[in-house]
C-alpha cells in the first residue's frame, strides 16, 4: 500500500514585529520606574527640607539665637529676668507733699461747696485754689452789714460749718480783710484799713473762741482797698471786693508766716 506522502506545509514566515510588544512593555515599565523615582525624589526633598530646618533650629546654624540659660549661681537664676538694683523713678519729697496738699485742698473745697448747697449760699462764698492755698472768700453781702465788723447772726451757722470743715486740717490760716475804694462813713473806722482789719479780727476771734483754733496757726491782715478782685468802677466789682478771705495756707504760702 502506498503511503501517501504528507504534503509538507510551507513554513510560516517569522513575525518580525514581535519585538515591538516587548519594547512597548519595556518602555512602559521604564516610564513607571522613572515616574516612581521622580515621586520619591520629591518626597525625599521635602523630608530633607524639614530635617534641615529642624537641625538649624536645634543648633542655631546661620541664625541669631537667644542667649543660653544661665546656670544656677548667677544672679539671674536661669531664665528669670534680672531685676535691677536701681530704684525706678519716684516722686521727690516736695512733690509728694505738694500732691497730698492739693488733694486735701480739693477735699475741703468739696465739703465747703456741699455746705453752700445745703444753706443755699452759693453767692455768698467763693472758693479758689492757687499757690497760696485754698482761699475761702466770705462776701460782705452775706456776712457783714455795711460799714460794720460784726458777723451777721443768720450767717453764723454757715460759718460754723466752714470752720468745722477746715479745723481738721493742720495747716496755718491767714485771715485777710478787704474793702472797696469807697471811703467808709463811720466814727469807729476812720478808713478802710481799720474796717478791713476789724472784720478779719472778728473772724479770727470767732474761730478761736467758738471752734478752738490755735492762735499760733492764725494770722490777720488788713488790705483795705488795695487788693481788689474786680474793678471798683462798677457796683458789681465793688461787691466782689468787699470780703474777708480765709486762706488755708499751702507750704509755699506759709513761708511768709514763718518766724
Amino acid at each position: 500500500m502506498n503511503r501517501l506522502k504528507k504534503k509538507k506545509e510551507p513554513e510560516k514566515e517569522p513575525n518580525l514585529d514581535r519585538w515591538l510588544v516587548s519594547y512597548a512593555d519595556f518602555i512602559t515599565l521604564l516610564f513607571a520606574v522613572f515616574g516612581m523615582l521622580y515621586a520619591m525624589s520629591i518626597v525625599d526633598q521635602k523630608k530633607m527640607d524639614e530635617v534641615q530646618a529642624s537641625i538649624q533650629t536645634s543648633f542655631s546654624y546661620n541664625q541669631i539665637s537667644p542667649p543660653p540659660p544661665k546656670v544656677i549661681g548667677n544672679k539671674d537664676f536661669g531664665l528669670i529676668p534680672e531685676v535691677s538694683d536701681q530704684p525706678g523713678p519716684s516722686l521727690s519729697q516736695d512733690e509728694s507733699s505738694s500732691l497730698a496738699e492739693a488733694q486735701e485742698f480739693n477735699q475741703v473745697r468739696k465739703e465747703v461747696q456741699s455746705n453752700l448747697q445745703e444753706y443755699e449760699a452759693k453767692n455768698q462764698v467763693q472758693l479758689t485754689i492757687n499757690e497760696r492755698g485754698l482761699v475761702i472768700s466770705l462776701k460782705e453781702a452775706g456776712f457783714f452789714p455795711s460799714g460794720t465788723a460784726r458777723v451777721q447772726t443768720q450767717a453764723l451757722p454757715l460759718l460754723d460749718r466752714i470752720a468745722t470743715t477746715i479745723s481738721r486740717s493742720g495747716n496755718s490760716f491767714r485771715i485777710e480783710g478787704h474793702t472797696d475804694n469807697v471811703p467808709v462813713k463811720s466814727s469807729i473806722f476812720p478808713t478802710n484799713w481799720e474796717l478791713s482789719v476789724a472784720r478779719a479780727n472778728s473772724i479770727v476771734h470767732y474761730l478761736i473762741e467758738k471752734h478752738g483754733f490755735k492762735g499760733d496757726k492764725l494770722s490777720v491782715v488788713g488790705y483795705g482797698e488795695y487788693r481788689p478782685l474786680a474793678d471798683n468802677a462798677t457796683d458789681e466789682g465793688r461787691k466782689l471786693n468787699r470780703r474777708v478771705d480765709i486762706v488755708m495756707l499751702s507750704q509755699k504760702g506759709a513761708l511768709g508766716e514763718a518766724r
